[in-house]
């Protein structure tokens, strides 16, 4: 017990540090980066708002990601994790999963027909592969939530 507290507490601090880092990173780095690369390369430039706008998208949702699992961690830290609260916040990671996804498609497909080399495309498909990957997992895991749930659920009834 006292391992899985201190996991928790481990958990949250890298968490907190990584979602303080991305608003940095979302507001200051990628406008400012785009914004070179327009400056830099003006055959580019007509790409620099919507570069900026999926990857500004593209943290927004690893920032969900992060905030739902804050809140499943309070569950898990309150032994609360097997109740219909948490699954909310797991629906909302695999949303959040799913929307990244579905623009990850979309930048996918667009550099897949215009890109002069392999290189892009096949780095675009191995990161779709992974995000899909990552998206299928969340959805067994919220089956497997949903099931012990109804077993505590059961199981408290009984007693």
């Amino acid at each position: 017990m006292v391992t899985e507290h201190r996991a928790v507490a481990a958990l949250r601090v890298v968490l907190g540090v990584l979602f303080v880092v991305l608003i940095g990173f979302q507001t200051l780095s990628l406008p400012g980066q785009f914004a070179h690369m327009a400056q830099e390369s003006p055959e580019h430039a007509y790409l620099r708002w919507p570069l900026t706008a999926v990857t500004v998208f593209w943290v927004l949702c690893v920032q969900v990601v992060i905030v739902s699992t804050w809140q499943l961690l309070n569950k898990v830290r309150n032994d609360r994790i097997f109740t219909e609260a948490s699954l909310k916040w797991v629906d909302l990671i695999v949303w959040a999963i799913g929307a990244g996804w579905l623009v990850l498609v979309g930048v996918f497909l667009y550099v897949g027909f215009n890109a002069d080399d392999p290189g892009a495309p096949i780095l675009l498909f191995l990161l779709t592969m992974g995000v899909t990957v990552l998206g299928l997992l969340m959805v067994v895991m919220r089956a497997l939530l949903r099931q012990a749930t109804t077993l505590r659920t059961d199981m408290e009834a009984v007693i």
